[in-house]
């Protein structure tokens, strides 16, 4: 199917398999200060950021997009598939930290977020004033929450042509008036985007740059520890780090799942990558550097399915 003109219009999608955890206390800034990739101690109410969750040998165990609505309170975004374990294993770090941890279930009216996908000229309109110019600019909206809660919304990367944007919504408001957005749609703007998110079939198989977070403003290198905090830095300035995510397309009528291998023809005896995200025709995929120099990459197995490398809308950026 040709989303061509519902993207350009756009609409939006309820991402029903994504959650929120709420982290709330003097000293949630600071815990996930020293758990997170990115800096959330000086982030503002006016800033999304994007986090990764490594585990000590810098694998990564989610990735998430946290909202600060105050001092004392941030949101963390993330599929439902991760939101358990990785509250479980948070709320073991926290100590004598003054955090709590929670994760309010969606159809919880008082405390409970609905996470929405928000794409194309309808959303914008939608938002109006409220929209983010920039990527992982945030601001606060109204809703016809009961509970009087504000919304959040931040402007996520995009394909460079179709804006998009991600939207905390109180579960006791009434749903955004907007057409709906099919999830193929959604799918495909993430893929071309160049963004993929941690998944169950992922967890601790990439370190954080595997997967271009640090291109897409998800790892800052200049604030302080964190787990695996060592190998992420090591793996951007020492030149080991080996493969990346790259965008490749499906021949027709092939489809494909996270977590299936890729096996590349100059060395068909094992793999060479992973399928990180997919959408109608099209997936990012952790891959070897030395895959694209010459050869096929082929899908599930070295006589598998041909697949053609396409552009990202950002760069690789060599710090060696």
């Amino acid at each position: 199917m040709d989303h061509t003109s519902t993207l350009t219009s756009g609409g939006a999608l309820a991402l029903t398999d994504w959650g929120v955890m709420r982290a709330h206390g003097d000293d949630a800034a600071s815990f996930l200060q020293g758990q997170l990739t990115q800096d959330v101690q000086l982030q503002s109410a006016q800033q999304a950021r994007l986090v990764g969750y490594c585990s000590p040998k810098g694998r990564l165990l989610a990735v998430m997009l946290a909202f600060k609505p105050q001092a004392d309170e941030l949101l963390l975004a993330l599929p439902t598939e991760l939101l358990a374990p990785t509250l479980k294993r948070l709320s073991m770090f926290v100590l004598r930290a003054r955090c709590k941890l929670s994760a309010p279930a969606a159809d919880d009216a008082a405390h409970g977020w609905q996470v929405w996908g928000l794409a194309g000229q309808a959303a914008h309109q939608w938002l109006g004033a409220h929209a983010p110019q920039q990527t992982w600019d945030a601001s606060a909206l109204p809703s016809s929450s009961a509970s009087g809660r504000s919304a959040w919304v931040t402007r996520l990367p995009d394909d460079g042509q179709t804006p998009r944007w991600q939207l905390l919504w109180p579960s006791d408001a009434a749903a955004p008036q907007l057409p709906p957005l099919p999830a193929e749609a959604w799918q495909l703007l993430e893929v071309q985007s160049g963004m993929a998110w941690l998944r169950s079939a992922t967890v601790e198989q990439l370190v954080p740059q595997m997967l271009n977070l640090e291109l897409l403003g998800g790892v800052n290198f200049k604030k302080g520890c964190y787990p695996g905090q060592e190998v992420v830095a090591r793996s951007q300035y020492r030149g080991t780090l080996k493969r990346r995510t790259q965008r490749l397309a499906l021949p027709p009528g092939v489809q494909a799942q996270v977590g299936q291998e890729l096996f590349h023809s100059d060395d068909p005896e094992q793999p060479a990558g992973m399928v990180v995200a997919t959408a109608p025709g099209q997936i990012l995929a952790e891959l070897k550097l030395a895959a694209l120099a010459s050869g096929q990459v082929h899908l599930a197995e070295a006589s598998g399915p041909v697949l053609t490398l396409l552009t990202l809308p950002y760069e690789f950026v060599d710090v060696t």
